[in-house]
């Protein structure tokens, strides 16, 4: 079983931890642990298709280790310690 410790980070270099969920899965997509992080913080029933429409304006990147996960369906390796980095990208003003 793996452990996924989640991160939010902000382009500035701020980084706050989330939680850290047990995995049983070797390996299961992105579109699969952003559903267990938004289950695990929230009861919202909207939550997580409001995550996944974000992911898909380019809202936030997903970097799992040191690999940026580009596609909801890409399947990722979950290890005893695993870092999910949830970085949340800001436009530019006025661009």
């Amino acid at each position: 079983m793996g452990m996924v410790t989640f991160v939010d980070e902000t382009t500035s270099g701020a980084r706050t931890a989330g939680p850290r969920l047990p995995v049983r899965e070797e390996r299961l997509t992105l579109r699969e642990l952003i559903r267990r992080r938004v289950d695990h913080e929230t009861t919202d029933g909207t939550a997580f298709a409001r995550a996944v429409e974000a992911f898909g304006r380019n809202g936030f990147l997903v970097l799992v280790g040191d690999r940026q996960v580009e596609e909801l369906d890409e399947t990722v390796t979950v290890g005893p310690e695993t870092e999910v980095v949830f970085l949340r990208l800001v436009p530019l003003v006025g661009g």
